[in-house]
């Protein structure tokens, strides 16, 4: 495969990590993720403005780029492949809610004004998490997610492994959803710490 003479010097040795990510080194991928977590993360909550949605479609970035990352061409710099799949993700992920929350908006039926006329929520049958869910699964979560503690593992496995919505995973383990969301997101960055820290483990 050609490699574009235009690569500078940090494209070149993202090129170095995506080889070795191919023949199966794990670390790599850890190390590309690094290269580009906190960017691709501050992008997604630019687009959207809501934290746990921007940590949800930063792993979907990576878990899809990494899913195709044999079809990437060194004609051009992997962080813009990344970038444009991390935003073809994003802008998908609004287009679904935006739909879910037109479906669910309805007029007050007794036609008065003090009523809310919609009810804000997600739909998580459309949700994008779950179409890559799969591919989740069978990434880095797998290796470390023993590592966590008994809290942040068992929010991981009824999230990631069961496939149970926020809403679920309340009821489930009887607190409130917003705590929920807040240990989800603290557990994912664990997650990433001990990735990105595993040098000599993975």
């Amino acid at each position: 495969m050609e490699v574009s003479p235009n690569l500078s010097e940090k494209a070149l040795q993202d090129y170095a990590l995506i080889r070795q990510a191919i023949k199966g080194d794990e670390q790599s991928y850890a190390e590309l993720m690094g290269r580009y977590r906190d960017t691709i993360y501050f992008m997604m909550l630019k687009m959207i403005n809501n934290k746990v949605d921007a940590e949800d479609l930063t792993i979907e970035a990576f878990t899809k780029a990494f899913k195709n990352i044999s079809f990437y061409s060194p004609s051009f710099a992997f962080s813009t492949w990344l970038f444009k799949i991390a935003t073809n993700n994003c802008i998908d992920f609004i287009r679904r809610k935006k739909a879910d929350l037109i479906s669910i908006d309805v007029p007050p039926p007794d036609g008065s004004s003090d009523q809310d006329s919609s009810i804000p929520l997600s739909s998580y049958t459309l949700d994008p998490e779950e179409e890559l869910i799969r591919e989740q699964k069978n990434f880095l979560m797998r290796i470390v997610v023993d590592k966590l503690k008994p809290r942040y593992r068992q929010l991981i496995e009824l999230r990631y492994f069961n496939e149970l919505s926020y809403d679920e995973i309340a009821t489930e383990l009887d607190i409130p959803i917003g705590t929920v969301k807040a240990q989800l997101f603290r557990a994912r960055e664990l997650l990433y710490q001990i990735v990105k820290n595993s040098k000599d483990k993975i």
